[in-house]
């Protein structure tokens, strides 16, 4: 089987998504969110200087701001939980949109008969909350934070307990993702992988990808 080409020799068992980058645009919300924080506490900050954290925690962020800007009156940890409050405050502002072609692939791989579930490294409250602001939750037989678990993507566990739950040998299991660390862990549980390029996402290396895709609309759930 070429790059880039799907497993036809059977019908897929289940698919499994992931939710950052490939359900919510969120790299873009946590910038305005980080400046929203900044702003909120009179830190001065270039927001195109926010490319040189990409990967890096809230924390680890705000704490280097904070020493270079002498500031020993507030902590990294009230940025971080004003970010977070903020940051569920705009998603539930109803002015969230999915990313493009993401739900109605959903609801075609549910037309379809697929199992379907979320494997997330985003925070419970996250994952509910994108759930409900979009309307999918009935969508999935199995929804899953990687807040939850002990380990989190490259490790495979999020993957393999998803499959668990849905009855479905990971073999049989498709999973859309965008990161290089969410491929790692679907291609170390055995799963095909298809691989979303975000330019949001920023630098991720998808070569390890089934097959990579630029737009959801690719992806035609009538031929899994």
């Amino acid at each position: 089987m070429r790059k880039g080409e799907f497993c036809l020799r059977h019908k897929a068992g289940a698919f499994i998504f992931d939710m950052d980058g490939v359900i919510i645009d969120s790299e873009p919300i946590h910038s305005r969110v980080k400046m929203d924080t900044f702003h909120h506490f009179d830190l001065s900050f270039n927001e195109e200087d926010l490319v040189q954290y990409m990967g890096r925690t809230s924390g680890a962020i705000f704490g280097e701001v904070l020493a270079k800007r002498q500031r020993t009156d507030i902590q990294p940890e009230d940025l971080v939980q004003y970010k977070h409050d903020h940051y569920l405050e705009v998603l539930r502002s109803g002015t969230i949109e999915p990313v493009p072609g993401t739900v109605e692939l959903i609801h075609s791989l549910q037309s379809e008969g697929i199992p379907l579930a979320l494997a997330t490294s985003s925070w419970p409250v996250v994952m509910h909350t994108v759930l409900d602001q979009f309307g999918i939750r009935d969508c999935f037989q199995s929804v899953l934070s990687g807040g939850d678990l002990p380990a989190s993507k490259p490790d495979p566990a999020i993957y393999r307990i998803s499959a668990e739950r849905l009855g479905v040998a990971p073999a049989q299991c498709m999973v859309l993702e965008d990161t290089e660390n969410g491929i790692m862990a679907a291609k170390n549980a055995g799963m095909y992988c298809i691989a979303f390029h975000n330019p949001h996402s920023g630098e991720q290396d998808l070569s390890l990808a089934d097959r990579i895709v630029e737009h959801i609309h690719e992806i035609d759930a009538t031929k899994l």
